[in-house]
């Protein structure tokens, strides 16, 4: 299993890019970040006066594939309602050029009430969300594979439209866990496959997501899988009573933890670090589980 970090997008640039330099740069015996990701919002889910600093993703994603080398870069995930997926479609493909290949494009049907409100961007309802996701995922993955693209959708439409220059890679990320119309988006159109959970949550789930594959004649093996929880070390009893999902306790036992997701098929776990306020804090938090739970698995 490999290991990666959410840095929080709330930190001014020069914090977020001296933690993204010092997680590439990091080792622990055989063990190092496979990638950097970041989520994109525009401001947080909390009770009002919401008004805390937040970036945006893809001048921050665009900032970090110029300034760290090695890693992959990605977005966790990008809210399909909030832009054109054709614009959108664009910027990833210069990120992408940006980073050289190393940037995973990871999107979302949108979720968050609050930001959508503030921000004046229709938010639609669950079903409606899905339908637009679903068109979203069949232009992006057009625009990626084909020279043109006409498209004529229930929100969405193309004509003739070209994503040149061509990214050289574009993976798709697909993060949601629903279990009527997710698996089949997964199946249909993602390289990976992302969704909160604790150890216990993933393999019920990630059956449901296989058995989506085999159905569209896809091998299990040709979607790469991730997941993330909050990581509490030395509170075993504050992460079991979270409403997130979440592990702690001694570095034996977060070590356990993700020997558990790693036997329910998970091939990634994302660290999230969101909730730290400064560089130092982050250095500290991702050192630590560097050495004591990824430097496990690498040996």
């Amino acid at each position: 299993m490999r290991f990666s970090l959410w840095l929080p997008a709330h930190l001014p640039w020069t914090e977020l890019r001296s933690s993204a330099q010092h997680a590439a740069a990091a080792r622990a015996g055989d063990a190092s970040w496979r990638g950097l990701w970041l989520e994109d919002h525009f401001m947080d889910n909390t009770a009002e006066p919401n008004n805390g600093p937040r970036g945006e993703a893809f001048a921050q994603l665009a900032a970090l594939a110029a300034t760290i080398p090695d890693v992959r870069i990605g977005s966790l995930v990008v809210g399909n309602t909030y832009r054109n997926p054709a614009v959108v479609a664009k910027q990833a493909a210069a990120i992408s050029d940006i980073a050289d290949g190393r940037f995973v494009f990871g999107v979302g049907a949108g979720w968050q009430e609050n930001e959508h409100r503030a921000f004046g961007i229709e938010y639609g309802d669950v079903p409606s969300r899905i339908r637009w996701f679903r068109e979203a995922l069949e232009i992006w993955t057009r625009l990626r594979d084909e020279p043109w693209v006409t498209f004529a959708g229930e929100r969405y439409a193309l004509e003739h439209a070209s994503l040149n220059p061509r990214p050289k890679s574009l993976p798709i990320l697909i993060g949601g866990k629903g279990e009527k119309v997710m698996p089949r988006l997964v199946a249909q159109y993602a390289d990976e496959w992302n969704f909160w959970s604790t150890p216990a949550q993933y393999g019920p789930k990630n059956a449901i997501f296989t058995e989506a594959l085999e159905k569209a004649g896809r091998a299990s093996s040709s979607l790469w899988r991730s997941t993330q929880a909050i990581v509490l070390p030395g509170e075993a009893e504050k992460a079991a009573a979270m409403s997130r999902p979440a592990v702690g306790g001694s570095a034996q036992q977060i070590v356990d933890a993700m020997g558990a997701y790693a036997e329910a098929g998970v091939d990634e776990f994302i660290l999230p670090l969101t909730a730290m306020t400064s560089s130092s804090e982050i250095d500290d938090r991702s050192d630590w589980f560097l050495a004591e739970v990824a430097a496990r698995f690498a040996a």
